[in-house]
């Protein structure tokens, strides 16, 4: 068996010891109360985090002033008000044998709720990439009012109980606006140079430390690099020269991250498309130049991967964030020689990062429906035990089996395929969805250690409900392929889309895709890992059904455009002919051609079969996932634990 041999090692940090140099960095939950204090949600939720055994847990960014919050809901500490609050937050640390680290913040220009009210500031009166409403400029007296905050801050992070504190300074909030051309077009000795523009930086960390103390942490968390995307964007050339007197002023560690607002989605948050510590460059190079423990981030989902970049020298300390949500327990799984165990975050975004963005929700995990609803999560066994048949073994339906296994029911889990997964064994075909296919891997894997009878090529029927008489029915059958009612639809050279991504039909040249949603997308970005030329999607809608807001959305439109691939909205096929498609586009008639081969991906509706019986005995039931309504994994998950924890 694999030895972790150097992630496991205490390290000393001026008074702060960790137990082990994992790290859970800071990641925003929108889980606190609207008045910005820690809530019980928020306290259950870092608990659950600290179970797994992490040496330092850092919760989320804490705003130092009122100004400089992203919304009601994100933390506060700019009053001894919220000391109580993020008391419980440390005590609940404590109490499970880890650290905590307070990190300090303000969001500058990159606060809607703030740039609505008009108070917001930032280095210059420019707007936000994302935004686009301008901030008030800040002024010399905003400027030490700042420094101020963050040292009052500082002493009561560790009136709280906080082990150490990190100052914010990446992914485009204020301090990180000040380092960045874009944001920071001052004159004044705020401004210019990389030494200038990284003056308030100097000057917080120096009043944090005369507050603190000699022997007290300070963390520094910093984007060391932006990107070509963003104009005036700096590299971690640019960032090396100052680190030492960042040092100097008062950073006992270089907490090394990267990227910033108004990035491609896929710049700001790794997507699966990321290999897992792709990364780790970046800190090594920090490591070259100053002499204080550096922390990587990047994707970090294998806790043997991480121990190999520490013994190469690139980082000190190893942050494991969206792992964190998916399945806390992977470093207790590996200690305990059960790495297998471990659920590996899939790197969707689907609940961490979408939801918060464009639901205005908070927390949860595509994968993990513990997450974020641990004040809610039963934890076992259910008082009545009851026999539960779930019919249908995609995410939905496997998430129900284990959940309902976990709570101590006796549960068979039926599927017609051959396999489990459900639509995303296609999906797991696609370039980089490999993580997909291993996520249902796993859950299978796990599912049947719970004693989960699981039942592939079984197609279940009115009669086998009724003399299997379970106590309980959910059904998660997914959904059945569209077939459209289009004119040469039963040609040969017509096929659907899961028989080119199952290996069934090879993909041709002048191939033609209906349908542009995600199935249709995959299905092109697999025809283009094939090297096949000239294909085009075509979708009967005016708008895109794919959303290139989301990271997966956003790298799959740049490769297919890349590629040289053809999108055509507000196109309906007319009829399919033996080497070319007549459409309608725009209300205007037109042929395709040459077009070799036609590939369906026109989407599922609800699988209906079933549903009536259920009703009409009266046999309790739950319909959940694509049965329901076809959506994504986030939703399906969510349904499938829910039905089972109301069993």
């Amino acid at each position: 068996m694999r030895e972790l041999k150097h992630i496991l090692k205490p390290i000393r940090i001026k008074s702060l010891e960790l137990k082990n140099r994992v790290v859970m960095p800071p990641m925003a939950t929108m889980l606190g109360n609207l008045d910005s204090s820690v809530s019980d949600a928020l306290v259950a939720y870092i608990t659950r985090r600290a179970k797994g055994g992490a040496g330092l847990i850092i919760p989320e960014y804490i705003s130092v002033m009122e100004n400089g919050i992203a919304a009601p809901m994100a933390l506060g500490i700019w009053d001894d008000r919220f000391i109580p609050g993020l008391s419980m937050l440390c005590d609940a640390v404590h109490g499970q044998g880890s650290r905590i680290c307070l990190q300090l913040h303000h969001c500058g220009r990159e606060t809607r709720y703030k740039l609505q009210t008009g108070d917001a500031f930032a280095p210059s009166a420019l707007p936000s990439f994302i935004l686009g409403i301008k901030p008030r400029e800040m002024t010399r007296e905003d400027i030490q009012d700042l420094i101020n905050a963050y040292g009052d801050a500082a002493v009561r992070a560790r009136e709280a109980g906080a082990d150490a504190l990190e100052v914010h300074s990446a992914h485009g909030y204020l301090l990180n606006q000040f380092l960045c051309g874009h944001a920071n077009q001052r004159s004044d000795e705020y401004g210019g140079d990389m030494h200038n523009r990284s003056r308030i930086h100097r000057e917080v960390l120096q009043e944090i430390r005369k507050r603190m103390g000699d022997d007290y942490p300070i963390f520094l968390r910093i984007s060391v690099e932006e990107n070509l995307h963003v104009e005036g964007g700096y590299s971690v050339e640019d960032i090396q020269p100052i680190m030492p007197s960042l040092v100097e002023a008062g950073a006992d560690v270089i907490d090394v991250s990267f990227a910033t607002q108004g990035l491609p989605p896929a710049g700001f948050s790794a997507p699966y498309e990321s290999a897992p510590g792709f990364k780790a460059h970046l800190s090594r190079r920090i490591k070259d130049v100053v002499d204080v423990p550096v922390i990587s981030v990047g994707r970090y989902t294998n806790l043997f991967q991480a121990d190999e970049v520490i013994a190469r020298g690139d980082t000190d300390l190893v942050a494991f964030g969206r792992q964190h949500l998916a399945d806390p327990d992977f470093l207790i799984n590996a200690i305990q020689g059960r790495p297998q165990d471990t659920v590996e975050c899939i790197a969707c975004r689907q609940g961490c990062i979408e939801r918060l963005i464009f639901d205005g929700k908070s927390l949860r995990c595509a994968i993990n429906p513990e997450t974020g609803q641990e004040l809610v999560y039963p934890k076992g066994p259910a008082g009545k035990r009851s026999s539960v048949w779930i019919i249908g073994a995609g995410p939905a339906g496997l998430t129900a089996a284990f959940e309902a296994a976990r709570l101590g029911h006796t549960v068979t889990l039926f599927d017609s395929n051959d396999s489990t997964g459900g639509q995303v064994r296609f999906g797991a075909m696609a370039p980089y969805k490999q993580v997909y296919g291993d996520w249902i891997q796993t859950l299978t894997v796990k599912v049947r250690n719970l004693g989960v009878d699981i039942r592939t090529k079984t197609h279940v029927t009115e009669t086998m409900i009724i003399e299997g008489d379970p106590d309980h029915v959910i059904l998660a059958t997914g959904g059945v392929k569209v077939t459209p009612l289009i004119e040469g639809i039963r040609l040969p050279h017509v096929c659907s889309a899961a028989q080119i991504l199952m290996g069934e039909v090879e993909p041709k040249d002048n191939a033609l895709v209906i349908g542009a949603g995600l199935v249709g997308l995959e299905t092109a970005d697999y025809i283009r890992a094939r090297g096949s030329n000239n294909l085009k999607v075509i979708e009967m809608l005016p708008e895109k059904q794919v959303n290139p807001a989301t990271t997966h959305g956003y790298m799959l439109y740049k490769r297919l455009k890349h590629a040289g691939y053809s999108l055509m909205f507000n196109t309906q096929v007319k009829r399919i002919e033996e080497s070319s498609v007549k459409v309608c586009i725009n209300s205007k008639e037109q042929m395709l051609s040459p077009v070799d081969q036609v590939i369906i991906a026109v989407g599922v509706t609800p699988r209906s079969d079933l549903k009536d019986v259920l009703k009409e005995r009266g046999i309790p039931h739950h319909v959940v996932g694509d049965a329901l309504k076809a959506r994504r994994i986030m939703e399906a998950t969510e349904e499938g634990g829910k039905a089972a924890w109301e069993l």
